[in-house]
């Protein structure tokens, strides 16, 4: 199994990750605000199909290097906040949400999560991507998020946010497929 998100079609990837923590620990990371807002985004989540859902964005607090922020993502410094809707939810093993910030229609990203070995089999799905540039700009990001969680479930420090981000986009810039 590699770290690295896999084109499923022009619209969608995967990340397929083994994590130290079990089912409901994931499952407690990716829905209670205080544990996800330490890998991705804090905010309310309503945990039933048509629930509300708020991700509220503070990349710097995700790191344990303070560095500048980007010049792309200066207007975000502050924090950026979306909103979605829950599609699926069957705890502790599936959770599926609209995701803001695409052209055109919402994208979905589905989690599932499985038991394996001593730890959990964690699935992302990122699906109705609008386009390539889309697809580069996620794949980074849920790298770099993805390598957070995971640090941070084994007790170590998650290291620098931005510059793991813009390495791991220009990996994904060589690695996507020109459509």
């Amino acid at each position: 199994m590699s770290d690295y998100g896999v084109v499923l079609d022009p619209a969608s990837l995967r990340f397929t990750r083994t994590l130290p923590a079990s089912v409901q620990e994931v499952w407690a990371w990716l829905t209670e605000s205080d544990k996800r807002g330490r890998w991705l985004a804090s905010g309310d989540m309503e945990l039933t199909e048509g629930g509300g859902v708020t991700l509220r964005f503070l990349h710097a607090d995700l790191s344990s290097v303070r560095e500048p922020t980007p010049e792309a993502y200066k207007p975000y410094e502050e924090g950026l906040t979306t909103q979605g809707l829950i599609t699926r939810c069957e705890p502790p093993n599936l959770l599926a949400y609209t995701w803001g910030g695409s052209a055109g229609s919402p994208s979905e990203v589905i989690f599932e999560v499985s038991p394996q070995d001593d730890g959990a089999l964690l699935v992302l799905t990122h699906r109705k991507l609008a386009s390539r540039d889309d697809m580069v700009d996620v794949a980074g990001g849920w790298h770099t998020h993805l390598n957070v969680l995971s640090a941070r479930l084994a007790g170590r420090d998650p290291g620098p946010f931005w510059s793991a981000n813009a390495a791991w986009e220009a990996e994904y810039q060589r690695r996507i497929p020109r459509r």
